[in-house]
């Protein structure tokens, strides 16, 4: 071994949602830790183009309809005159400001960040390349992997700016006049509303039968329903065939369900059909870490990996693919490095889709207590019944319930509306503390507020929801 190998306690490769909470609950504990990342400052995929930026544009986006629709209310705004290198200066300010602020909190802690990519020699040693081209090598104790991962590529996309994934897509770099967004997913619709919003004509496509997969169809549709009002088509069970750069834009060639020819010439194309782990030259094969069939690091319930001195969190680990799950396992993760008794055994994860309206849940969704043959009972609050989102003039809501049918205990809640990603911690709590459905209606929520829906649900299992007549209650699964 070379003379200059620095050493580590802990060693985190990648600075994103898995890895700066790792090494800096690590820090708290009093372990040597370094964190390596390309980027200067912490943040991952997440903060710095990802979850953050999107936000900060779906923001905008939600200013812009909310002034369109308080005609209703006799408040009349002028068209919205937008400015895009002060919206992406702005966007850029907020993505600075938080991953500056992770930035001084490594300092704090005292968390070496070596900045630079880093590859595995062995069970013990890592190589880093630096910026500036030059290789460190790093001896450690215990490593933790937390990669992250990046959009998968369609290979018949064309490479040409005019192609875009989710990173260009958050550049910013113009509006197109026309957009296709291929892929019905979160981060598809997330983006093609916030287009739409900025004065695309916004187009999507879907190889499925619904958009977000995944997600209860009666959630679902109260987003197709605006978002029928704000993209210029939406085509499921479609199948894109070929896409070409041509002078004149991106031509498009598609077919749907029953064999039709679609032609269509794009500005722009948004390819978004999922992310896959970020698990190539990291020197894995120098380690006994496995890679499972579905090209994610096998990890036990600790996050373990084969190689026992190696730990995987976050996208690498496997699905779900999300930011607060990562965290979490990275405090799981530490746990267990300190040999506490420890697994990464959660009850429900929240999904949130930041569209508008927003769509939330955790636990079982019906579809799936339906594919299990689970015997269940659902009920429904809609917010045209709730005080509160009427005088918001949104009440194209709704709230559920999936409950055991025997013992009532709550197994998954969905809450399609404004703000349900607020909404949806106390269904993740419900489901964790293994509360019944009376937990939640003997709660007194405050009024008027949209989280008296979850109360309001709740009441449907007695048979009684005070501003609902004719709820679907009891509903054998």
């Amino acid at each position: 071994m070379a003379s200059n190998v620095k050493s580590t306690r802990l060693a985190v490769i990648g600075a994103g949602p898995a890895g700066y909470p790792a090494a800096f609950a690590a820090a708290d504990q009093g372990m040597q830790v370094t964190l390596v990342d390309v980027e200067k400052n912490p943040g991952g995929v997440c903060l710095y183009r990802g979850c953050i930026p999107s936000k900060a544009l779906l923001h905008v986006a939600e200013l812009i309809h909310g002034a369109e629709e308080a005609a209703a209310f006799g408040l009349t705004f002028g068209p919205p005159q937008l400015d895009v290198d002060k919206l992406r200066d702005w966007k850029d300010s907020v993505v600075n400001k938080l991953t500056g602020g992770l930035g001084q909190l490594s300092k704090q802690r005292k968390v070496e960040v070596l900045n630079g990519r880093a590859r595995f020699l062995d069970a013990s040693t890592l190589a880093v390349e630096t910026a500036g081209g030059a290789e460190e090598q790093l001896s450690f104790e215990t490593a933790i992997l937390a990669t992250g991962s990046r959009p998968t590529a369609l290979p018949i996309a064309p490479d040409s700016p005019r192609v875009m994934d989710s990173t260009s897509a958050l550049e910013l770099e113009n509006i197109p006049e026309t957009l296709l967004v291929i892929g019905g997913g979160y981060i598809g619709l997330e983006l093609g509303q916030a287009y739409a919003a900025f004065g695309s004509r916004v187009s999507v496509v879907e190889m499925l039968p619904n958009l977000l997969t995944g997600a209860d169809r009666d959630l679902t549709v109260v987003l197709q329903q605006r978002l029928k009002k704000q993209f210029d088509a939406i085509m499921v069970e479609t199948r894109v065939v070929s896409i070409d750069d041509e002078s004149s834009g991106i031509r498009v060639k598609m077919q749907d369900k029953d064999g039709k020819d679609i032609e269509e010439v794009y500005d722009k194309v948004l390819v978004s059909v999922g992310r896959k782990p970020n698990i190539e030259n990291l020197g894995l094969e120098n380690t006994r870490v496995v890679i499972s069939d579905s090209g994610f690091v096998d990890v036990d319930l600790q996050r373990r990996t084969a190689e026992p001195s190696v730990y995987a969190i976050g996208d690498v680990a496997g699905q779900p693919m999300l930011a607060h799950k990562a965290t979490h396992e990275a405090h799981v993760v530490v746990e267990a490095i300190q040999g506490k008794k420890t697994i990464y055994d959660p009850a429900a994860i929240p999904a949130v889709v930041f569209t508008d309206p927003e769509i939330a849940w955790c636990g079982l969704t019906e579809t799936e207590a339906t594919d299990q043959g689970k015997k269940v009972s659902i009920a429904k609050f809609p917010w045209a019944a709730s005080g509160r989102a009427t005088t918001l003039g949104r009440n194209d809501g709704v709230t559920k319930i999936i409950a055991d049918i025997e013992t009532e205990r709550v197994l998954g809640v969905g809450i399609v509306g404004h703000g349900a990603g607020e909404l949806i911690a106390e269904g993740v709590l419900a489901i964790e503390m293994g509360a019944v459905a009376s937990d939640l209606s003997l709660t007194i929520h405050a009024h008027p507020t949209l989280s008296e829906t979850s109360m309001e649900a709740a009441e449907a299992f007695s048979g009684h929801s005070t501003h609902f007549l004719g709820h679907p209650a009891l509903k054998d699964k």
